[in-house]
Order: C-alpha cells, then sequence, then structure tokens
C-alpha cells in the first residue's frame, strides 16, 4: 500500500453463479489508498467477476470480512456505492442518455458538482461526440463516455474492468497517464490481459488463479517476463 493506510479490506470473499460452484474461493484482498493495482489472470479465473461483485451486481456470495476505511460495509451499503465508479468491459447501460446527459446524471447521483471534462474530452478525442447518444456510439466511443465520466467524478475508488479494450493507440497513451496520475485523487483497481497496461501503471499486480490471489508483484518484480511466466499458459499474455 502506498501510504500503508487501508482503503478496502475483504477476507475469505465466496462468489458463486450456481451454488456448489464457486468462480471466487477465499479469495482475500486489501488495497491502499492512493495505489493503482492491476489484477491479471487466465481466462476465466474472475477477474471481471470480481469486480461485478464489488459493484453489488452479484446476490451469489459470503466472505468472513469487509472493511471499507476501517468499518464494516457492504457492496450495496450507501456510503460505499457513493465512493466508487465502475467502467465495465462492455456497458449498454442508459442508451438514451447522450455523453453530457449522462455525465449530469452521474454527478447528481454521487452528490459531486458537475465537472469541467473538456480536458478529458480533447485528450480522448471525444469532441464530435459528446451530444450523441450513447447508443449510436461505437464500443471505443461508448468506453471512453464512461472513462471521462470516471475519471472526472474523482471518486476514492474506481474499478475499471479491461479499460484499453476498444480504445485507439492516442486514447490507450492518454489513459494510462490518467492512470499513473489519479494518485492524487484515490485508487484504482483494473483487470486487464494486457500486459503493458499492467506494467506501465501499477504499484502493485495481482494474479488471479483458482479463484483467490496466488501471487503479488511490486517495484521491480512488475516485468513483463516475470508475470508472463506465472501466465504462461495464457495465449493472450
Amino acid at each position: 500500500m502506498m501510504d500503508g493506510s487501508s482503503l478496502l479490506f475483504l477476507k475469505n470473499l465466496n462468489v458463486w453463479y450456481d451454488s456448489g460452484h464457486p468462480v471466487l474461493s477465499d479469495f482475500s484482498l486489501e488495497l491502499g489508498t492512493n495505489e493503482v493495482i492491476g489484477l491479471i489472470g487466465l481466462n476465466g479465473a474472475g477477474k471481471t467477476t470480481f469486480i461485478k461483485t464489488l459493484a453489488g451486481l452479484l446476490p451469489g456470495y459470503c466472505l468472513e470480512r469487509a472493511e471499507w476505511e476501517g468499518q464494516s460495509f457492504s457492496f450495496r451499503k450507501e456510503n460505499f456505492k457513493r465512493s466508487r465508479y465502475v467502467v465495465f468491459a462492455e456497458d449498454r447501460s442508459f442508451q438514451y442518455f447522450t455523453f453530457r446527459e449522462y455525465l449530469a446524471y452521474a454527478a447528481a447521483s454521487y452528490g459531486v458538482p458537475l465537472p469541467d471534462v473538456s480536458y478529458l474530452v480533447k485528450g480522448f478525442h471525444f469532441e464530435n461526440y459528446t451530444d450523441v447518444l450513447l447508443k449510436e456510439l461505437s464500443t471505443g466511443n461508448r468506453k471512453k463516455a464512461y472513462l471521462i465520466t470516471a475519471f472526472a467524478l474523482r471518486l476514492k475508488l474506481l474499478l475499471l474492468d479491461e479499460p484499453v479494450n476498444g480504445l485507439d493507440f492516442q486514447s490507450t497513451e492518454f489513459l494510462y497517464q490518467l492512470m499513473s496520475g489519479y494518485r492524487e485523487y484515490g485508487t484504482i483497481l483494473f483487470s486487464s490481459h494486457i500486459l503493458e497496461s499492467i506494467c506501465l501503471t501499477s504499484d502493485r499486480v495481482l494474479v488471479l488463479e483458482h479463484g483467490r490471489i496466488s501471487r503479488s508483484f511490486t517495484g521491480a518484480e512488475i516485468a513483463a517476463g516475470h508475470i508472463r511466466e506465472v501466465l504462461s499458459g495464457d495465449e493472450n499474455v
């Protein structure tokens, strides 16, 4: 953890879609304040399942202990929900909102003033799409709409599921800059199967295997070669 203080702590989380077939089993995790954590694993390891669980979307789970800023909490508790924002790998919600309408809605929902997003819009080359319905945007531009919202709100925790997917080269480079600079505002936990995104932005890298965190890398250990050895069976790495 970057400054030694705990933001989120989970002990022995178990998650399932079908009873008796857990996707995550005895999963434990601690996130510090103001750090960027990459989550990597084989396809089907449970990365998206974990993010959906944190987002309060999956009812099938149990856990021994959960703390948010040192206090017990649940994933659907209001103070936690208003402190985190999730960008999913694919998202087709709010399709009849334009980006500007969605941003206004999100800001009101999280209780923050409507942010100035001009810098983010320019960085993602999104100037021509701010007043287009989300349903009419390409996959990449729809991803940009949610990423702009995520970084504009400046919440304590951003959860990003495969954030690079669908982005062009320039937008990917801009995203890396945003992620690296987000420590000023809070913590990012992101999943990715792209080693470049993991190695360029992360303070810590967590390896998800067999439903739990099996390895972690920090500092000089965060190198493509080291991580590839652990995930040598994944054709996407």
